[in-house]
């Protein structure tokens, strides 16, 4: 069990301009900004829950994930995991969690991967029964084959990734954090990486919290989303329940010839170029039948088609609704 309240941390930035006055000036008198990571972030994640945490850059994400990680101590607040207060309590804390960080390395950059997994091996003390198990599961799923025989500065970004989520996996932790795990993977990675972590969380239980941009990410592995923003959280729900909230909008496609397109009430020209044109629509004010047979009667309709909102386009919207 995940229980945060009232989570609050700050930071303190320097600034300067530009120039070697400023430089200079900054040696003797430097300006600082207060910065507020996290202002008031509360929830609870149930044992087993796999949850996206999702929202723009510097809204907050990475900074809850260190807090939840015990890297971070925050300014105020409450952080349970498990029973323990993560900061507090590290060394039993770590032995309960694996965390990925898309943008930095556990592994040591200039001996082969399966140096570094052997070295995190000690540092867990992951019996070799055990350990020898994981990692033969971990190298099949994530097909990491030769790889692990290869330094870590001389593997490709996709390579290196899968290479940290077998890393973070070897202790068998409960809690897994990843902050943009499929970063840099190719599209065959992306699915493997996706199929392993669904299997992990079915046959383990372990609880997942993946922080990303990409919404396909979040769409195949997660059914409730954390939107934060502005350094606290601002929606909490299921994805079919965002997506409820865009039930009404629609994407118009439409291959015609001859004509103007009409202008009708609830509908908005995404795109008009010769014989093609993309429309948005509110279904509740133009239903699509509506709109394709007013337009029909303008334009020769030679082809369409009608979809709802892109995962992508709902929490571009959502972003939008709580202007962040």
């Amino acid at each position: 069990m995940i229980e945060l309240k009232h989570i609050r941390k700050s930071f303190r930035v320097a600034k300067r301009n530009a120039g070697f006055s400023e430089a200079v000036k900054a040696l003797f008198r430097r300006e600082y900004e207060t910065v507020d990571a996290l202002r008031d972030v509360s929830f609870t994640i149930r044992d087993g829950e796999m949850v996206g945490y999702i929202g723009p850059n510097g809204a907050g994400k990475s900074s809850t994930i260190k807090v939840m990680s015990g890297v971070l101590t925050p300014d105020g607040g409450e952080c349970v995991i498990n029973g323990r207060v993560p900061w507090k309590d590290r060394v039993a804390h770590v032995r309960e969690i694996g965390v990925v960080f898309g943008q930095r390395s556990q592994l040591w950059w200039d001996v082969p991967v399966i140096d570094s997994f052997e070295l995190i091996r000690d540092i867990y003390k992951v019996d070799g029964a055990s350990y020898r198990r994981t990692l033969s599961r971990l190298t099949e799923l994530l097909d990491l084959g030769e790889i692990v025989k290869t330094p870590a500065r001389q593997l490709s970004l996709g390579q290196r990734m899968r290479c940290e989520i077998a890393a973070s996996l070897l202790h068998n932790p409960k809690i897994l954090f990843l902050d943009e795990p499929t970063i840099g993977l190719d599209a065959v990675s992306k699915l493997a990486v996706r199929d392993f972590i669904r299997a992990l969380n079915r046959e383990n239980g372990t609880t997942v919290i993946l922080t990303t941009h990409d919404m396909q990410d979040v769409e195949a592995l997660t059914e409730r989303i954390l939107l934060i923003g502005r350094g606290q959280i601002l929606l909490d729900g299921s994805l079919d329940e965002l997506k409820a909230r865009s039930s009404s909008r629609r994407t118009l496609t439409i291959a015609y010839e001859g004509g103007v397109l009409p202008q009708l009430p609830g509908v908005t020209v995404a795109e008009d170029k010769p014989g093609r044109a993309v429309l948005t629509l509110d279904a509740a004010v133009c239903p699509v039948s509506e709109a394709i047979a007013r337009i029909s009667s303008r334009v020769n309709v030679k082809d369409f088609s009608a979809a709802g909102e892109s995962v992508d386009e709902l929490v571009a919207s959502l972003y939008r609704e709580f202007s962040i």
